[in-house]
């Protein structure tokens, strides 16, 4: 029976580190076997890639990826092997929302790790090396940083807000010089802090359509269904309930910003008040508590979190 109080969140790029997942992928076969799994689908060793990281691969979003909805979808599969409860509604953060998909039965597994390898390589050759640029704003409500955007691009160069993470930390993306304006402006405006990103493919601006159109083709050749319960969208902020939904959300979101902190608010409303962090580290666990306190966000990434988190939400009513 699925809670509806109760979410499962999905983390993105950024949260993947070196032996993510190691005591998981040592004591629980349900965890090696899904990486064998990735492996088989995409044609090299997943789990060696995230124990060894060779030519810091790991951080290339084209491998970044898979590992990712790897990890996640290794921590969903071993909750439900222990009997956890099963969450109402998903949500996740960028690529995470591939990995809340999967969870609702709207993509197979292997369909969506190959499919976020192609994601991450579409993204990378989408804009030329050193033409875009990303930066993290800290301290600024979102309408000034919106104001600041407008007023730091021009007609040929330009920056967005790509991702509303929580009040008062923002990522800025778009075209690189624009970019570098942005900074200043922020400074200039009692940003805490505003500093670039290593990463150079502005994400979720206008910057990435090749990528969005690349996907959508790739998406017309792949088995897509309707997920069995709400998984909320990236780039609309509600929830999506209808295959067609799901392909035209996955194009969206390589072009629209992130809207996590509206997709939290509109989550509690809709009655969450507990959800469980289904990858690798804490980062949304930090992300939601900025948003809204109310939600009490459960770990899983080690074995001890994973077992706590298995009582705490079956002990907190079903």
């Amino acid at each position: 029976m699925l809670n509806t109080e109760l979410a499962f969140l999905f983390p993105g790029q950024g949260s993947q580190s070196v032996g993510m997942l190691s005591s998981h992928l040592e004591q629980e076969s349900v965890v090696a076997d899904t990486f064998s799994e990735a492996s088989d689908a995409v044609g090299y060793d997943v789990r060696a890639l995230v124990m060894d990281n060779p030519d810091g691969r790991l951080d290339q979003t084209e491998y970044t990826q898979p590992a990712l909805l790897t990890a996640s979808t290794a921590l969903l599969r071993l909750w439900r092997a222990r009997g956890g409860v099963e969450a109402g509604q998903l949500a996740g953060h960028s690529l995470g929302e591939y990995s809340a998909l999967v969870a609702a039965g709207s993509l197979a597994f292997d369909d969506a790790v190959r499919l976020v390898s192609f994601r991450g390589r579409a993204m990378s050759e989408a804009v030329p090396q050193g033409m875009g640029r990303m930066a993290a704003i800290l301290g600024l409500d979102d309408d000034q940083l919106t104001a600041l955007c407008e007023q730091a691009s021009d007609t040929e160069e330009k920056v967005w807000a790509a991702n509303f993470n929580c009040p008062g930390q923002l990522v800025v993306a778009g075209h690189a010089d624009a970019v570098d304006r942005l900074i200043d402006l922020a400074k200039g405006s009692g940003a805490k802090r505003a500093l670039p990103l290593a990463v150079s493919a502005p994400s979720h601006t206008p910057l990435m359509q090749p990528a969005a159109d690349a996907m959508a083709e790739r998406l017309s050749e792949v088995n897509v269904s309707d997920p069995d319960r709400p998984v909320w969208s990236n780039a609309w902020a509600r929830p999506v309930s209808r295959a067609d939904e799901v392909r035209q959300a996955l194009v969206e979101q390589l072009v629209s910003p992130v809207c996590w902190t509206d997709t939290i608010r509109h989550m509690r409303k809709a009655d969450v008040s507990r959800a469980v962090e289904m990858g690798p580290g804490k980062v949304l666990a930090g992300l939601v508590k900025r948003i809204d306190r109310n939600i009490n966000v459960f770990p899983t990434d080690e074995p001890a979190r994973m077992i706590e988190s298995l009582e705490f939400v079956a002990g907190s009513g079903d």
